[in-house]
């Protein structure tokens, strides 16, 4: 095993030594992935390779010159076969003994950690994520893989002995499987936000079919390679690619589909929501729908810590997570300070090609991240906000053929402004003054998003209070590391409240597997 397989990864906790040693490991993997670029990739449907009559070239976010690879546009003939390769294979794997599944499920997330660095490489080139970002999203999948395992473990497999009601009664609470479930999965943890939900599924013994998204459909991939190397039997985990609406519409649509997870905009969730309730036997619907997550800087603040912490949260992945602090309320005794230590760290971010050691900041997903980064810095400025650093795509030099833009910090713009509002996806977060805490959870909790929150103060009624009042699923005080981001299977569930969230339980928390089995009361009178 190589040296970098025994390192702890988090996102957070890497020592100097640790990170050498994996740099190491990425500059390996780095010339390999580049020997693969080109190849056509098929989807994967009941362990058979399928192609499609039409591909769609794969280009990288940091140099779109590169095509990663050609792949398959799935059709709706292929989606169906896929959800019926899902359906054969459920009863046989659902049938299996439950420590069975624990333990091949476990050795997926023993492929994914051995493969950790060669999978951080090609999402660096396919996501545009930096090194450590890449390397904690890798690490994160096996997490929560491992994590669901133990929960099923921990909970002796969901079979409780309940009481009886006379002498001759058995009555036992049994935790079962649905049958087949569709994962569709985001670009921006293209591996954590597919194999997450997928290892809950299958270890509670449910198949798969998983549509990733059709910027990242390497990724989508790559897990089945794991799940393939790991031994799965075929038809479990069943991989459809494809570019626009028609393959997820297809596969949600599908009679065979017992449960949907979808991590996206809040449109396409509220339309899932919509169709499955209005279906004559509504299924189970675990939707992630983003936030518009805000930060409380208050007068007792570490200043320093504060911006470190809104700084990460704000531009870490390009500002491209749900979880990224994009508002920022800020006492108006300490706003000038804090302005100016937020601007000075923006302006010394490293932009360029991520997969260089050194760079913090790469590119955007693609062309309409930036549409809508211009369009919202060009909407500011109309408005009446000023640009304090940033603001401007860079097309020079080694930016000339990738989707950088200039981390950007805004201030001036009305509480209400849309920029306030909408969930935009890019570098951007904007500054507002405020008089109080009151004033600042009033604002803070003005929103149909509820997915993370965070506050900066020293007193310790303050962030009492934050953690009472504050509406969000993921509440986070003086964390320098992220405002608003980070949260880590076992220790920080994951999940949000109003139009962020379906399921009201969070991602790597106690609660989350549940939702994959369904309750069945068993009387035995003897």
């Amino acid at each position: 095993m190589s040296a970098e397989a025994d390192v702890k990864i988090t996102y957070a906790t890497l020592t100097g030594d640790q990170l050498e040693v994996l740099h190491r490991g990425i500059d390996r993997e780095v010339e390999r992935v580049q020997e693969r670029f080109g190849a056509v990739h098929p989807n994967w449907i009941g362990g058979q390779a399928v192609s499609s009559p039409e591909e769609f070239d794969d280009v990288s976010p940091h140099d779109t010159r590169i095509s990663l690879g050609r792949f398959q546009q799935a059709t709706p003939r292929q989606v169906r076969d896929a959800v019926a390769a899902a359906v054969d294979a459920f009863p046989t794997w659902a049938s299996q003994p439950w420590r069975e599944r624990v333990a091949a499920v476990r050795r997926l997330a023993d492929a994914i950690r051995a493969h950790r660095c060669e999978l951080a490489a090609l999402m660096g080139f396919e996501a545009g994520k930096n090194r450590l970002e890449c390397l904690g999203d890798v690490e994160e999948t096996a997490e929560l893989i491992a994590y669901y395992c133990d929960e099923l473990e921990r909970h002796d497999g969901f079979v409780t002995t309940m009481g009886t009601l006379g002498p001759n009664e058995e009555n036992r609470s049994v935790l079962r499987p649905y049958g087949a479930w569709a994962v569709i999965s985001p670009f921006n943890f293209p591996l954590a936000l597919a194999g997450g939900p997928t290892g809950a599924a299958l270890v509670a013994g449910n198949t798969v079919v998983l549509k990733p998204a059709s910027d990242t459909p390497w990724l989508g991939l790559a897990l089945h390679d794991m799940a393939a190397e790991a031994g799965l039997p075929p038809g479990v985990l069943n991989v459809v690619t494809g570019q626009g609406a028609t393959v997820g519409r297809t596969l949600v649509d599908s009679n065979g589909i017992a449960g949907v997870v979808f991590t996206g905009s809040h449109d396409v969730g509220m339309s899932l929501i919509r169709d499955n309730a209005s279906r004559l036997a509504p299924r189970p619907l675990i939707a992630e729908m983003g936030g518009k997550n805000p930060a409380l800087v208050l007068a007792s603040a570490d200043l320093e810590k504060a911006a470190d912490g809104v700084l990460r949260s704000a531009f870490g992945a390009q500002g491209q997570k749900c979880s990224a602090c994009s508002r920022v309320y800020v006492a108006h005794e300490v706003r000038e300070r804090f302005v100016e230590l937020l601007a000075e760290r923006t302006a010394a971010l490293v932009t360029g090609n991520p997969l260089d050691r050194g760079v913090w900041h790469g590119p955007l997903i693609n062309a309409r991240a930036v549409g809508r980064f211009e369009g919202a810095v060009a909407e500011a400025r109309r408005d009446g906000g000023r640009t304090v650093v940033g603001g401007r795509r860079l097309t020079e030099g080694p930016y000339a053929h990738g989707y950088f833009v200039e981390p950007t910090v805004i201030e001036g713009l009305p509480a209400s402004h849309r920029l306030l509002v909408d969930e935009l996806f890019v570098p951007i977060t904007a500054i507002v003054g405020i008089a109080s805490l009151d004033e600042g959870l009033s604002l803070a909790n003005d929103t149909v998003y509820g997915l993370t929150a965070g506050i900066f103060t020293e007193n310790e009624a303050e962030v009492a209070e934050f953690f009472e009042r504050a509406e969000a699923g993921v509440l986070y005080a003086n964390r320098r590391a992220n405002a608003t981001a980070g949260a880590w299977p076992g220790v920080n569930p994951f999940g949000g409240w109003k139009a962020s969230g379906s399921s009201g339980r969070g991602s790597g928390g106690p609660y989350y597997l549940q939702q994959f089995l369904r309750e069945q009361s068993r009387v035995l009178v003897r």
